[in-house]
């Protein structure tokens, strides 16, 4: 990858984290978080929504998740697309949509471009199942609203497909 790409993705802005953001995203997730970054979306009521993490935890040991949905709300409204068998559908159709399997490509590109700006892991793994597979839409809900619509097509229409229920009111 040329050196300016490389400086898009490590010069993007995201917040820093508060000690109270590592207080609430604990409770969120019932657990202190690893390996956070950077907050790199908020919910309504202005809580992490999604955080940012480094390719590595503190032990070196690889985290390939670069961006990590903590908002209660959202992940149960993405939870039940889950067990509704929305992820099979969505693998079913990249066998079957050479554009959708197209743009599904360039979000795994992607990011790996941004993880790997932060520090290289070596691999193509990323998250989520991509590029073959729709695995996980936790993982391409926080990419979408980390990086931005148009980017992860999966993201965009699983929050599409809950747009009535989120973001709206308190979901802390």
């Amino acid at each position: 990858m040329a050196v300016d790409q490389r400086e898009r993705f490590v010069n993007r802005t995201f917040e820093p984290v508060t000690e109270r953001d590592r207080d609430e995203v604990a409770r969120q997730l019932g657990r202190r978080p690893r390996a956070i970054r950077a907050i790199a979306a908020r919910c309504p009521s202005g809580h992490p929504a999604v955080i940012q993490t480094n390719p590595r935890l503190e032990d070196g040991t690889p985290f390939p998740t670069l961006y990590y949905l903590t908002c209660p709300r959202l992940c149960a409204l993405v939870s039940r697309l889950e067990a509704g068998g929305a992820m099979r559908e969505m693998t079913e159709r990249l066998a079957t949509d050479p554009a959708l399997a197209d743009a599904y490509l360039a979000a795994h590109r992607r990011y790996l471009a941004e993880r790997d700006a932060i520090e290289p892991l070596g691999t193509e793994v990323s998250a989520g199942g991509m590029p073959n597979r729709v695995k996980c839409l936790h993982v391409h809900v926080a990419h979408t609203l980390a990086s931005g619509p148009g980017v992860n097509p999966f993201g965009d229409e699983t929050l599409a497909r809950i747009a009535d229920s989120w973001p709206a009111g308190d979901c802390a």
